[in-house]
């Protein structure tokens, strides 16, 4: 999990810095709203972000603001941090984008709880933009069943792109992920397959009785 922080002040930022590497995250560091926007302006570069309000170049509402601007399947989960504690200051943040508010200065147990919850958010994310991926990639090769196929009367073999005829379920297994099982279906058993098993009875009754095919003259 890449995090980054954003913070002017270098007391700040290096406490942050090593608390968050003594917790086992990857770490990214900017000195200023210009730096932190070149990570955050990059979609899936930074999968968590703790920034500061008050920063030369851009501040962390407009940082807010520009990152949920952004098209992107995962967004980044946003922590803004600052001293400003009032009512109307946590709203503002919050509506500029931010995902979360924390207060300077901040307490070490609740930064890494506030921590914990947006690694599971953003960990959250990142299934999900799989998930998504994989349901498009499913649709795409189902797509490619759709149209007109050029089959046989006869022995309902598909033509392909290469002119190359295929049976149906040779087809449709090289262009998606559906095997087949065989099965009779009632009609088929019906028309084929109980004709078929009366000619054998019939044919085993014909042998058994005297005379019949398969019988022996004892005389």
């Amino acid at each position: 999990m890449r995090l980054l922080i954003a913070e002017d002040d270098r007391v700040s930022r290096r406490l942050l810095e090593r608390t968050l590497r003594r917790w086992g995250y990857e770490v990214t560091v900017a000195v200023d709203g210009l730096e932190a926007w070149q990570h955050l302006g990059t979609p899936g570069l930074v999968q968590l972000a703790i920034v500061d309000w008050m920063m030369p170049g851009l501040d962390g509402t407009e940082l807010c603001r520009r990152v949920r601007g952004m098209e992107t399947p995962v967004p980044t989960y946003l922590i803004l941090l600052t001293a400003r504690s009032t009512r109307e200051d946590i709203v503002t943040g919050l509506e500029a984008g931010a995902d979360d508010y924390i207060v300077k200065p901040f307490d070490e147990s609740e930064l890494k709880a506030r921590v914990q919850v947006g690694v599971r958010v953003a960990q959250l994310q990142l299934s999900l933009a799989d998930r998504v991926r994989d349901l498009e990639d499913a649709l795409s090769r189902v797509k490619q069943l759709q149209g007109l196929l050029p089959i046989c009367s006869y022995c309902k073999k598909i033509r392909d792109d290469g002119n190359y005829w295929q049976q149906v379920e040779e087809y449709v297994t090289d262009r998606t992920d559906a095997r087949f099982t065989h099965g009779i279906c009632p009609s088929c058993y019906e028309k084929h397959v109980k004709p078929e098993l009366e000619a054998v009875r019939s044919g085993r009754a014909r042998s058994d009785r005297p005379g019949g095919a398969g019988s022996v003259d004892r005389r």
